[in-house]
């Protein structure tokens, strides 16, 4: 930990498997394939839910709530197949940042694949049972808003994960997955999202639906296809407008220290992007009916360089904001690996002469070789410091040693330790050195 009371753990010394410019290009480019159908699902659950409580009244917006239903399971399952690679890139890239914030977020992370396999059931249950669940439209609702509930839930868990990796300033203040939301930018950016998600949907919807291919009349009947795409239009133009409301917000609660001149000059090259495409749906939407879908093409490649250039520009605020946090570590980390060298500086040889001498093993070497990475005499590490073990076990080595080789979870603030597999000898050797430090060498 640092003087401002940031914790600053040691990294692991394992090399990259790839170079790291690679691996960052290859996050963002997997992330966003991998978002992109996050928002499709998200976005078609969410459009079906509320087409199908309008088909209430009016039957063709049931059949309308039907085949996006049978878009949203195809999303579904790209944006799982997709979701490996960032998941995997983000481990190697960011491995203590993520795991900390893994740890700090608790059973609200351990329930996210649970609550997505229920989600995806209910999913399917909801559109294999249309037919079936035709006149029982109360069941049938509530099957697709629960599983709307948990898509909406969801999300919430991963933005107050990626918060945290962000600031480890903040990690001594989070006190579980409620607390994490607490934090200025969580709620801002879940909007930012959920925008994002109805914005994308209603405009692949639109380019769905405008294709000659498509037989809209025998599947859409009672619909007008013009009318259709203009209240999709309505619908990506109107979350949009709200973007630029809701940007801000996610701007300005973001911590100032990982503001820089690139990433900031990146975000407006973004927003630039978004205005003719605001501008191109406007005209789409006040044309005629039989020219609607000409700006397509201009309105989703305009979007799609300002996701681009967005996600380009949290990867550079993300690289500032971590920058000396992870200098910090980098220095700690060599020191921890000088401190282990040392450790191991007795040789083979001198271990020999030692055993064959009878002499003692010695506990505040060992200590250093297999606990001092974790633990230290009075400051919190990954455990607590040797002063709370003391007082945990007075005058009681033995405890030390057997709670050493089949070790549990305590307390909610320090994470589970691992069983020792060292010698009964040498535990023993540094538990007596937790006890009486200043009886051998090697303190902490």
């Amino acid at each position: 930990m640092n003087p401002t009371g940031t914790p600053i753990p040691h990294d692991i010394p394992l090399p990259l498997p790839a170079p790291e410019p690679l691996l960052v290009f290859l996050l963002i480019v997997s992330f966003l394939a991998h978002i992109l159908f996050v928002n499709l699902m998200l976005g078609g659950v969410l459009l079906t839910f509320v087409f199908e409580l309008m088909g209430l009244k009016r039957p063709a917006y049931d059949r309308l709530a039907l085949e996006i239903a049978k878009t949203v399971t195809v999303n579904k399952s790209m944006a799982v197949v997709l979701g490996v690679a960032p998941l995997l890139l983000l481990n190697v890239l960011y491995t203590v940042y993520f795991y900390t914030a893994n740890a700090l977020t608790g059973v609200a992370w351990i329930l996210v694949i649970p609550l997505v396999s229920i989600a995806f059931l209910l999913i399917y249950l909801h559109k294999y049972a249309w037919s079936v669940l035709q006149a029982k439209k109360g069941l049938h609702l509530f099957i697709i808003g629960l599983a709307m509930a948990i898509l909406l839930f969801i999300p919430l868990v991963f933005l107050a994960n990626v918060n945290l990796m962000l600031f480890p300033d903040r990690w001594l203040q989070v006190k579980g997955f409620f607390s994490a939301l607490m934090l200025p930018n969580v709620w801002p950016r879940y909007f930012h999202f959920l925008g994002a998600s109805l914005a994308v949907t209603s405009l692949f919807l639109v380019g769905y639906l405008k294709r000659s291919a498509y037989d809209f009349s025998e599947r859409l009947p009672g619909l007008s296809r013009p009318d259709l795409l203009k209240r999709l239009y309505t619908v990506a133009l109107a979350v949009t407008g709200a973007q630029f409301l809701v940007g801000p917000l996610v701007f300005f609660t973001l911590p100032s220290h990982g503001f820089s001149w690139p990433m900031v000059v990146t975000i407006f090259c973004g927003v630039a992007c978004a205005l003719p495409a605001m501008y191109w749906l406007w005209r789409e939407i006040e044309g005629q009916p039989e020219r609607v879908g000409r700006y397509f093409s201009r309105i989703a490649l305009a979007l799609s360089l300002t996701v681009v250039l967005m996600a380009w520009g949290r990867h550079s605020y993300r690289t500032e904001a971590l920058a000396s946090h992870q200098t910090a570590m980098k220095e700690k980390t060599e020191r921890y690996l000088a401190l282990s060298e040392e450790a191991r500086i007795l040789s083979a040889e001198e271990q020999a002469v030692a055993q064959a001498e009878g002499a003692s093993i010695d506990g505040g070497l060992a200590f250093q070789r297999a606990c001092a990475a974790c633990h230290h005499d009075t400051q919190r590490r990954v455990g607590p410091p040797l002063s709370e073990i003391r007082d945990a076990y007075p005058n009681d080595p033995d405890g030390i040693v057997s709670w050493a080789k089949a070790p549990g979870r305590k307390r909610d603030d320090y994470p589970a330790m691992p069983p020792m597999m060292l010698p009964a000898e040498e535990l023993k050797a540094i538990a007596d050195f937790i006890l009486n430090p200043s009886q051998q060498g090697g303190a902490p």
